[in-house]
């Protein structure tokens, strides 16, 4: 017997906070592709290079290092990325979206520390 899916239950991923993020990144020159990872839309380096951004539902999770890192983990909501219990991907931190207008900060130390 399979898992009950839980998918019902989260919000669909927010495309308008990705398009927002791009538009800001593209504006300091930052650069990226969009695709998907974890079938969540994001952003990587150009020419199928590696992830640095991805929506979780309303929410945006950076791969981040360093300063940038503990910055982003000492938000009020934010988190680390556990995609399972207990199976914590600790570089990706989970930013809501009350801190927003940090997004492009944390997008580009994301992408800049590939």
């Amino acid at each position: 017997m399979s898992a009950p899916d839980d998918r019902a239950d989260r919000p669909a991923h927010d495309l308008a906070a990705l398009d927002v993020l791009a538009d800001d990144l593209a504006g300091i020159g930052v650069p990226f592709e969009r695709s998907q990872m974890f079938g969540c839309p994001g952003l990587r380096r150009p020419g199928k290079g590696k992830f640095f951004a991805t929506v979780l539902g309303r929410d945006v999770m950076f791969k981040l290092e360093g300063a940038a890192h503990a910055e982003a983990l000492a938000l009020e909501g934010a988190h680390v990325f556990e995609p399972m219990p207990g199976r914590q991907m600790k570089q990706w931190i989970v930013v809501p979206p009350a801190h927003a207008h940090r997004w492009p900060e944390f997008g580009a130390s994301a992408e800049s520390a590939l």
